[in-house]
């Protein structure tokens, strides 16, 4: 791994994990490995043009993702509006601004991706906690909750995360169903963040919330785009998906207002070629990480489990049966195991004995991960 990436940095370690000796840094959801090879000749061929001026967006780099969509994942767009954004942050944070009032509430499912409370709370809005429930079959939604939560009169929208980061859970179409009739009851709107999408390990499918929707007439936006699938986040732009046009009119103004839709000629590049010409470097990658999944199942030590992944490229790991409370596993990690994970509590008080494992990386690394952790266990307590 490159020193200059963030995952590497080592101010970032120091700041996030007190140390930078001998750390293995695992906690960044990207991936750690060579990009697909016509990203590659993309890029080098659009620097050698040697022109970096203002660059209209063309029409093929919209449908190399929907002629993508189509052939993955069955779903072509039909009927759906796309506007570009330079992050699914941003088009959440600008979503809340547009589709809530402050002091409302949006709901999230803790444990879920760091960034979602802040830019609730940020906004002045209140986020409203639906937990999920974690049994001996994994995690599943409180679907009771939700509907309880959404039917208070401030609650205006919900974040979902399909699949869902940290905990892998690759949502079903029953389940999808069920949150779509329950928010469409309860007026509230939906943003889903799909930027996972293309990251399922079978036999699990990606199930696009746009194909549940239209049958309750809910109100959504889904976040797309190539960044987590090719490791692109530091090129490439994302996409803001709905099927309501005033919704799509009204995120595109503001977009427009706050200079968010700029293109970047390499982002346009490297967008197209990796729908493109990516798909064969993606199934590598997924064989890769469900190879990674099969390691960590059967060789980590007594003491840590696995939440078993559905989707992403991130393990969820247990760590409750070695009896560390937060600020313990916290200072554990990183001082004994000496890896850099993502401790789970930075995913809400829900993940409290947990913490989130990027498995995108060569075999050797996750080997390495597992005899650092075994070793960390054999001195625990002794």
């Amino acid at each position: 791994m490159t020193r200059n990436t963030r995952a590497a940095d080592p101010k970032t370690l120091e700041r996030l994990f007190g140390n930078t000796d001998s750390l293995l840094p695992l906690w960044i959801a990207e991936p750690n490995l060579g990009l697909a090879p016509g990203i590659v000749t993309a890029l080098e061929s659009r620097a050698a043009i040697g022109w970096y001026g203002y660059e209209m967006r063309p029409r093929s780099v919209l449908e190399s993702f929907w002629d993508w969509m189509s052939e993955r994942h069955g779903w072509d767009g039909t009927g759906l509006q796309a506007s570009v954004s330079p992050s699914v942050g941003t088009s959440i944070s600008v979503l809340v601004d547009l589709m809530t009032e402050p002091g409302d509430g949006v709901i999230i499912q803790p444990p879920v991706f760091t960034d979602f409370k802040p830019i609730v709370t940020s906004a002045g809005r209140s986020a409203v906690r639906n937990p999920l429930i974690l049994d001996g079959d994994g995690y599943r939604m409180d679907l009771g909750d939700l509907e309880s939560k959404a039917s208070e009169p401030n609650t205006s929208m919900m974040i979902l995360c399909n699949p869902h980061n940290p905990v892998g859970r690759v949502w079903t179409p029953p389940e999808l169903a069920a949150v779509a009739d329950i928010c469409a009851r309860n007026d509230v709107f939906i943003v889903s963040d799909e930027i996972h999408a293309d990251i399922t390990l079978p036999p699990h499918r990606f199930t696009p919330f746009a194909t549940v929707a239209s049958a309750t007439g809910v109100g959504w936006a889904a976040a797309h785009g190539p960044i987590k699938t090719f490791g692109l986040a530091g090129v490439c732009d994302t996409l803001l998906i709905t099927g309501d046009e005033t919704v799509s009119n009204r995120f595109r103004s503001e977009a427009s207002r706050l200079h968010l839709n700029r293109n970047n000629a390499f982002g346009v590049a490297a967008f197209e070629a990796g729908y493109r010409t990516g798909a064969s470097w993606l199934d590598g990658l997924l064989e890769l990480v469900s190879d990674n999944v099969t390691l960590l199942r059967e060789n980590l030590p007594d003491g840590i489990d696995l939440i078993e992944p559905e989707g992403t490229y991130l393990a969820w790991l247990d760590f409750r049966r070695l009896g560390m409370d937060v600020p313990e596993l916290k200072r554990w990690l990183p001082e004994t195991a000496h890896l850099a994970l993502s401790p789970g509590h930075w995913f809400g008080r829900q993940g409290a004995g947990f913490a989130r494992m990027t498995i995108a990386v060569p075999s050797s690394q996750i080997e390495d991960a597992i005899e650092r952790l075994t070793q960390a266990v054999s001195t625990h307590g002794a």
